[in-house]
């Protein structure tokens, strides 16, 4: 990701003032108008606590850190900058959970149907249920589908990801899907972030800007 957002910053108006592949010197970041986070679950929050406390808007492409959002909330509300945040940065797949939940909020009262969530990623993706996933299944439920949802997911191969989405009755069978051909949609998405968080404050997600 980070060698596509490097290919593409130029299009949207970015020359890379800094790169770092574990941890950032706080010193190379001085002077940066805009940094966008693409690393690891475990590395994530304190790049971002860094990047709060120097006041640098940020875009965070990674996921599976959710858990502290309160923590990052307060880092950047004291650093007084902007931060954006996105299970996923693809315009397309924010587009299709805007469908799953609709879908959902139709089925909520029909009891007759089951629903599940699934999806196929690399073999190097490290958390085991992505973001994007996790958000789907949190759209359906505040759609107002409450039952069951039955959530799996694979790793294999280079596969850039696809996400599903299902409905099935005695009736007949709902499916929803995104694939995603490569990764240059994630990358083009973080960069329209990175041009719109400057200036802002406080804590937003992707899809609030689309």
């Amino acid at each position: 990701m980070g060698q596509l957002i490097e290919q593409l910053a130029p299009e949207y108006g970015f020359t890379i003032h800094a790169r770092a592949d574990v941890g950032y010197d706080p010193a190379s970041l001085k002077g940066s108008d805009v940094a966008i986070e693409f690393s690891t679950p475990d590395a994530a929050l304190g790049n971002i606590e860094v990047l709060a406390a120097l006041g640098i808007p940020t875009v965070v492409g990674t996921t599976g850190w959710l858990e502290h959002m309160d923590r990052v909330r307060t880092a950047v509300g004291k650093g007084g900058a902007g931060l954006i945040w996105g299970g996923n940065f693809s315009i397309g797949a924010n587009v299709f959970m805007r469908a799953v939940h609709e879908t959902a909020r139709l089925l909520a009262n029909e009891p007759g149907y089951g629903a599940w969530a699934w999806e196929i990623h690399h073999s190097t993706k490290k958390d085991p249920q992505s973001g994007t996933l996790l958000a789907l299944v949190k759209e359906m439920k505040a759609a107002g589908y409450q039952r069951n949802i039955d959530i799996s997911s694979n790793r294999a191969g280079a596969h850039p990801g696809t996400h599903e989405i299902g409905f099935d009755s005695a009736a007949d069978t709902i499916t929803l899907r995104h694939t995603a051909r490569n990764r240059e949609g994630f990358a083009r998405g973080a960069l329209k972030a990175a041009q719109w968080i400057p200036g802002k404050k406080g804590v937003f997600e992707f899809k609030e800007i689309l």
